[in-house]
């Protein structure tokens, strides 16, 4: 994850974006106020008693007799059936939820201070050898991120997350019994955002790994970890959600199925175990959602079950091998469904076959909506996603899709997933546009794409459109075609699965006689994707 700054380090690493925050690191400064405020709290209390042992010592009989009248009596026997069941899970998990210290070096930018008008004043101070470059900040500093971890075996493996340690080349661990170890990094995964560490001692406590897929919203979880680096911290809450993504779109190298969980969670939670009532892990924490940097209820773990297969293929091998279709795909709205005469919306729309893909090679279309991969119901885009890149490179998958409206069964041999990303630009072309009446009724300007056509990208860069169309010059902006979210600098290919070449063929398609919306195929700084219209009632 990138930009702006990732809260759970100090010294400046970047990270991940602020509204999805992965939670580490945290200084010492608020343990002190807490410190303070219980320290506050604790005269408060004592003043309280104290005068009112003051007024049974000093008063009237009577007097004395009101105050005992008032105390609460204490209970002598067991309330409730005995012990609270929470506390023995916790005696049972506790000692595998450990402590993670990264540290790294960091290279600063230019720090050298700006020219100073006159350095007649500084001299006169700090002597005729005064120079400016004295002031330079020192070429690297430390920096440290302070997380969670959790011990899954007992030789020593221990997992966390990726955003804590990468980067570092000193990492330490401290264990519930007050032993810190240094911690060899035996593998890391970015897109899953999970690393494994090593420990070489005797005497660890691993916890039980559970089943996170029978894993229900509305069962209760605790979460263990060491939030705030106060030390290790214990709280509750119910699974929220299953099958989160926070990061999923085009060009997204992550790989996401959260538990979403209201149980509190805050910085340095990150790597820590989120456990059900047999005590068995479901889930590593990872993330928060919080316009505010803190607990707002909304939290995310990474299941378990991609954990296990993380963690299996890092100790094996120290990489991770993940298959891939070779597709672009995207969501499947009602719209889509009933322009392409799909009678269900659960599914993912291919938009792009990459030349040379496995999909490709197999005979997937653009179009083609995939509902089911080796036998499981494709949800949505993610959970397409993920079962793809949970199968192993090189074997075969039966994906059933829907064509022209009818169900088929494609048997692919799935090739091994790469990270290469497309171009992403800000779909804006800065020649003038030309206005026509194809576009009209659809509140937008057209022209046909030539081989001199450039759009610029964005890092001010002209890129030379390759595909074949009708580039979008003018949107209105309180038309049918933005509504829909098309923009200028984009590419008509098709619609209604027809090309676009002229804006005479366009005019025809959108003036044709329709109950069903218009089924757009938009190319968007190389990527393909589709869009509906909804036809003038």
């Amino acid at each position: 994850m990138t930009s702006p700054t990732n809260p759970d380090t100090q010294g400046g690493r970047p990270g991940a974006p602020a509204r999805w925050k992965p939670f580490a690191g945290f200084g010492a400064t608020v343990g002190f106020g807490a410190v303070v405020l219980l320290l506050l709290a604790a005269a408060w209390r004592g003043g309280f008693a104290d005068n009112t042992l003051a007024a049974a010592a000093t008063g009237t009989p009577g007097q004395a007799a009101v105050v005992h009248a008032q105390q609460t009596p204490t209970i002598s026997h067991p309330v409730a059936g005995g012990r609270d069941p929470y506390a023995d899970i916790v005696k049972a998990v506790a000692p595998a939820v450990i402590t993670v210290q990264a540290t790294g070096r960091a290279t600063p930018q230019n720090t050298d201070m700006p020219q100073m008008p006159d350095s007649q004043f500084f001299r006169r101070f700090f002597g005729p050898n005064f120079d400016q470059r004295q002031f330079r900040m020192p070429r690297n500093f430390r920096e440290h991120a302070i997380g969670s971890g959790v011990i899954v075996s007992g030789d020593g493996y221990i997992l966390t997350n990726n955003h804590i340690v990468e980067g570092a080349n000193d990492i330490k661990v401290s264990l519930t019994d007050g032993r810190t170890l240094t911690a060899k990094l035996v593998g890391a995964d970015k897109p899953s955002d999970l690393a494994l560490l090593k420990i070489d001692t005797t005497g660890l406590t691993p916890i039980a790994l559970g089943n996170s897929e029978t894993t229900r919203v509305g069962d209760v979880v605790l979460a263990v970890g060491n939030p705030l680096n106060l030390g290790q911290t214990v709280t509750m809450g119910i699974i929220s959600a299953k099958g989160r993504s926070t990061n999923t779109g085009a060009g997204s190298a992550s790989y996401e199925d959260f538990l979403q969980t209201d149980a509190p969670i805050n910085h340095g939670n990150s790597g820590g175990a989120l456990v059900d009532m047999k005590g068995q892990l479901i889930g590593i924490t990872s993330q928060i959602l919080s316009p505010s940097d803190g607990n707002i209820g909304i939290g995310f773990a990474i299941p378990v079950y991609m954990a296990r297969n993380v963690m299996d293929q890092l100790r094996n091998g120290g990489k991770v091998h993940r298959a891939q279709l070779g597709v672009l795909v995207q969501p499947l709205t009602s719209d889509l469904a009933e322009s392409m005469g799909v009678k269900q919306t659960a599914g993912a729309i291919i938009s792009n076959v990459e030349p040379g893909s496995a999909a490709d090679r197999a005979g997937l279309k653009r179009s083609d909506v995939i509902l089911s991969f080796n036998g499981a119901p494709v949800k949505d885009i993610n959970s397409l996603r993920n079962r793809v890149a949970e199968s192993k490179p090189g074997s075969n998958a039966s994906v059933v899709i829907s064509r022209d409206g009818r169900e088929q069964t494609v048997n692919v041999t799935l090739a091994e997933a790469t990270e290469t990303r497309g171009p992403r630009g800000d779909g804006r072309s800065e020649e003038n546009s030309t206005g026509n009446t194809a576009g009209s009724a659809l509140g937008l300007s057209v022209r046909p794409v030539t081989p001199d056509t450039v759009r610029r990208g964005a890092r001010g860069e002209d890129n030379r459109v390759n595909v074949s169309g009708l580039e979008v010059t003018d949107v209105d902006p309180g038309g049918r075609a933005a509504e829909a979210g098309i923009q200028p600098g984009d590419v008509i290919v098709e619609v209604n699965r027809q090309p676009m070449r002229t804006a005479e063929q366009l005019k025809n398609a959108v003036h044709a006689k329709t109950d069903k919306p218009l089924l757009f195929l938009i190319n968007r700084d190389g990527v393909d994707s589709f869009l509906t219209i909804r036809p003038n009632s």
